[in-house]
């Protein structure tokens, strides 16, 4: 135990290594060694060991350093066992073959290399250093992610950019991803290091740093895990970039880098910062955000509703109807049923004020057309909606008739307009959404982040690649489609108030004759 304690630290093991192959050592290099020797302080000891986010610019080199990391682990103690995650099992071969390369030529794991004779233990995808113990895991291991890695044991678990377009690309991929790095807890050893490498490749990153609500998170993934962030660069309280490394990233090649890849893949790859790598068409952050509730009052004989403080001046309600029916046991649920509602203030914006993703209960003895029929009727009392537009393409040509019956037995006083779309979707969508949010006059209840409609947003594109979820755009849509246009009330300066400017009618005692 003693002579351990004398064995250098990362910092010095890195600074060896560069030396050795007459490199210089980059500054964050420096950085990151000294935020790993720090965090591997302890490692070993019983209990939860560090966890660890390194997020660095493409091209920084984090893959080289984390490759030293790990031998200098092997170095510290030969009987430690590491697995290398990686979204295909040909990049955790890389980061294996980079570390035995180190321990072959670093002057200080030189003695680690097995002989000749024992060679079969040096493979390309696992290699065992020599040791004390008498272990069944290798000393190092690559694995892809969906690989199998039941029965495995490790002290260190090394996630080299798991998150990639093909692991992260769809929200079946991102629960997929989520599900099988939640293994990891099963195969590591009380007190091992956890630590993920990589650059977010969506909004809905595993690297978040806060939890995506609306994607049905409660907290970030990878909460309470220690993070060191690096991007290209920072912008100082002077106003001046700082870059992180100039001598290879400068002002000019980051520029050149920016207008190659585009401002959304430049902001997640080199600014680290989650987004949708894909330009996105339907911008949430033009969304506007409000948290107040429908007041209805009488008076004088006139119906007032307000919104927000604002007058409403009208109301639209589109139904877009599917089958609501959970998936199967490890299916893949089908389209959603949603209804959605749109006020028009009188001060000429529009009011998302609520989403709602139907759902059925199949042990309910009301069939599912009829249990939806009667949630939307109850939605349209609920929200003093004068009549809700139904979309009778596919199974909605026989829900209206249903939904007057449920109207009727709930006593609402609410029309059903039967509405068959002719139109391609993505062109509808398109044109509901692009003026609105181009003017930042669409405002959402807060309720409605809180939906998967969001994340719709988010991720929706009009091209025929696109294969997510859009049915509460689909819904939202119509609903915008449905709102009448409304002259502006203020009279042009110098002319007298125009007469349709009236917001009610004016009633008149006599005639002059």
């Amino acid at each position: 135990m003693e002579a351990e304690t004398r064995k250098k630290g990362f910092f010095a093991f890195v600074q060896d290594w560069n030396r050795q192959s007459e490199l210089t050592t980059p500054r964050h290099h420096l950085q990151i060694a000294a935020w790993l020797e720090r965090q591997a302080v302890g490692v070993g000891s019983l209990g939860i060991g560090p966890r660890l986010l390194l997020m660095a610019f493409r091209g920084a080199g984090k893959s080289s350093i984390v490759g030293l990391f790990a031998a200098w682990m092997l170095y510290q103690d030969p009987n430690r066992r590491l697995l290398v995650l990686a979204a295909d099992l040909k990049l955790a071969k890389k980061m294996v073959r980079n570390v035995k390369r180190i321990i072959e030529r670093h002057p200080d794991t030189r003695g680690l290399k097995p002989p000749a004779k024992e060679r079969d233990q040096w493979a390309a995808d696992q290699f065992t250093v020599l040791r004390a113990q008498e272990l069944r895991d290798p000393s190092m291991v690559a694995a892809g992610v969906g690989g199998n890695i039941t029965g495995s044991r490790a002290d260190v678990v090394i996630c080299d950019d798991v998150e990639v377009p093909r692991t992260s690309g769809s929200p079946g991929k991102r629960a997929d991803l989520r599900e099988k790095l939640a293994e990891i807890d099963y195969l590591l050893v009380p007190g091992g290091v956890q630590l993920y490498v990589g650059t977010p490749h969506s909004y809905y990153s595993i690297y978040a740093e806060e939890p995506r609500v609306e994607a049905g998170e409660m907290r970030p993934f990878l909460d309470g895990f220690a993070r060191l962030v690096l991007p290209v660069y920072t912008d100082g309280p002077d106003g001046r970039r700082r870059y992180a490394w100039p001598q290879r990233f400068g002002e000019a090649h980051v520029n050149r880098i920016r207008k190659t890849t585009g401002p959304n893949k430049f902001t997640s790859q080199m600014l680290l910062q989650p987004v949708n790598e894909a330009e996105g068409f339907l911008d949430p952050d033009r969304l506007g955000r409000y948290d107040g509730e429908l007041e209805y009052r009488e008076s004088a004989g006139l119906a007032v509703l307000t919104l927000n403080g604002q007058r409403m001046a009208s109301a639209s309600c589109w139904w877009d109807p599917a089958f609501a029916r959970p998936a199967a046991e490890g299916g893949k649920p089908g389209d959603s049923s949603v209804v959605a509602a749109v006020f028009g203030g009188a001060d000429g914006r529009f009011y998302l004020h609520r989403v709602l993703y139907l759902s059925v209960d199949p042990g309910d003895p009301d069939t599912e057309a009829e249990q939806q029929c009667l949630q939307v009727a109850r939605f349209l009392e609920r929200h003093h909606l004068p009549a809700v537009h139904v979309e009778i393409n596919g199974i909605g040509r026989f829900l209206p008739g249903l939904l007057r019956k449920a109207l009727r037995a709930e006593k609402v006083g609410a029309a059903v307009v039967e509405e068959a779309s002719r139109r391609a979707k993505a062109l509808r969508i398109r044109e509901a959404f692009d003026a609105l949010l181009a003017d930042r006059r669409l405002l959402a209840h807060a309720t409605v982040w809180e939906t998967p409609f969001v994340r719709e947003m988010r991720e929706w594109s009009p091209d025929g690649r696109y294969t997510g979820r859009d049915d509460g755009l689909d819904a939202v849509a119509g609903a915008l489609s449905c709102e009448p246009f409304r002259f502006d009330r203020q009279p042009a300066p110098g002319r007298k108030p125009d007469w349709r400017a009236a917001a009610s009618p004016v009633p008149v005692k006599e005639w002059d004759v």
